[in-house]
């Protein structure tokens, strides 16, 4: 038999009770269209997460102080992060290039008889607005171009402090857009004194506005509002003890990154006293964070999630499957009669596996591109639902269809060899 009457006597047997055959195929376009909507969705979330983080690049190591809950209240375990310990650390670990650091508090304002309470103030160095640059997490209003926007478009007007002005602690800083606003009600800053939980200082900028990159997260922002200082200047004036730093390292060479993580680990170990316990085990008290370590993380957790769903979805191929199981033995029951006259006519049993297996393979085949058509449909709704999480993975398409089809073969195989074992005197009589 060739094969195109091999697919047109399956497309016959098929059609004999076609209400039966579109009922057996609803779980295998289930199970399809929830395949390719799982994988869009696991696309879409790694996607999600390499853009959480693309702000931390690969060349950089954050390090935070590691604290614990005690009577209720958040304390550090061991030594904090001091702004020293970030100075040295550039100065003598070899895969250090610089240590960015910032310290946050809320502070008044007061410009003459205009008061401003709880604004935000940020202690940062000198490069603080080329991180953000490069972070490419925040970006001035309106911005279209599609080169990244570089230091000074973040700078409306006057300038940022500078490494110099840093170190001395100057009494300088810089205004977010909205809050030169409220506090100048539309007068020039740069140059004026103003004053900081009553600690005088000049302002030598303003901020440009501000947006963030994506769109979804601009209502509500309140990146316009805020003070910058030198960092140490903001623990010198509005902190009566040493805060603990957020602390961001920059290695030499990212290729580097692992080594330059165990030196500073052996640095800070060494800073705080931190010595091997009975077990040969350092109870450090500072957390190591790198880009590989974030995405990882999150990675993983992405890949469970998906792995969940594709376990979910497979149940429904399990189920459409057992259905072309079911089908398939009852059409062989009918058509026991029909088997006997082939086989009494010449038909070899080969003949009538690859009859039944080829109706159960154009089954499943129909099926399976039925589910990748729903399953497409479905991407958009489902990204819509999800915050933009689901991005159609093409090499799902041929997967899911693949899979359809090993489905057909599997569960069509039983019901075809049990028809070929049928012997032809018994076929014929039966009724």
């Amino acid at each position: 038999m060739t094969l195109s009457n091999l697919i047109w006597t399956a497309w016959q047997g098929l059609s004999k009770n076609r209400v039966r055959a579109v009922l057996t195929s609803l779980g295998i376009i289930i199970g399809v269209a929830s395949v390719i909507a799982t994988l869009a969705l696991g696309n879409g979330t790694r996607a999600a997460v390499e853009a959480k983080f693309r702000f931390l690049g690969s060349d950089q190591i954050q390090i935070s102080t590691k604290y614990k809950t005690e009577q209720g209240e958040r304390v550090p375990t061991g030594e904090i992060l001091s702004y020293e310990d970030g100075i040295l650390m550039s100065k003598y670990l070899e895969y250090i290039d610089y240590v960015e650091m910032t310290i946050f508090n809320t502070v008044r304002l007061r410009n003459g008889r205009v008061a401003l309470s709880n604004v935000v103030i940020q202690g940062t160095m000198a490069n603080y607005l080329d991180s953000q640059a490069d972070g490419r997490e925040i970006q001035p209003a309106g911005w279209a171009k599609s080169t990244t926007p570089d230091t000074d478009s973040f700078i409306a007007h006057g300038r940022f402090y500078t490494p110099a002005e840093v170190v001395a602690a100057a009494e300088v800083c810089v205004l977010g857009h909205q809050t030169a606003e409220d506090l100048f009600e539309g007068s020039d800053p740069i140059g004026e004194a103003i004053l900081v939980n009553r600690k005088s200082c000049e302002v030598i900028g303003v901020l440009a506005e501000l947006e963030s990159v994506n769109p979804v997260q601009r209502e509500g922002s309140e990146l316009d509002e805020g003070i910058y200082m030198p960092v140490s200047t903001t623990i010198r004036d509005l902190f009566e003890e040493e805060p603990s730093m957020v602390m961001t390292a920059h290695v030499t060479d990212e290729a580097m990154i692992d080594e330059a993580s165990a030196e500073i680990t052996s640095y800070l170990r060494e800073r705080h006293g931190i010595k091997k316990d009975a077990e040969g085990f350092y109870a450090d008290d500072f957390h190591i964070t790198t880009k590989k370590d974030l995405i990882g993380a999150q990675q993983e957790a992405a890949r469970a999630f998906s792995f969940l769903l594709t376990a979910l979805a497979s149940v429904s191929l399990v189920v459409g499957g057992i259905g072309i199981m079911n089908v398939m033995l009852v059409s062989v029951t009918e058509r026991t009669r029909e088997i006997g006259i082939r086989r009494a006519v010449g038909a070899k049993k080969i003949d009538v596996v690859m009859q039944f297996l080829m109706e159960a393979l154009l089954l499943s085949a129909i099926s399976g591109i039925l589910g990748i058509a729903l399953g497409i449909i479905f991407i958009p709704t489902a990204s819509s639902l999800m915050d933009d999480l689901a991005l159609l993975d093409p090499l799902s398409i041929p997967l899911a269809f693949c899979v359809a089809l090993f489905t057909g073969v599997t569960f069509g195989l039983y019901p075809a060899l049990r028809a070929s074992q049928l012997e032809p005197i018994d076929a014929l009589r039966y009724e």
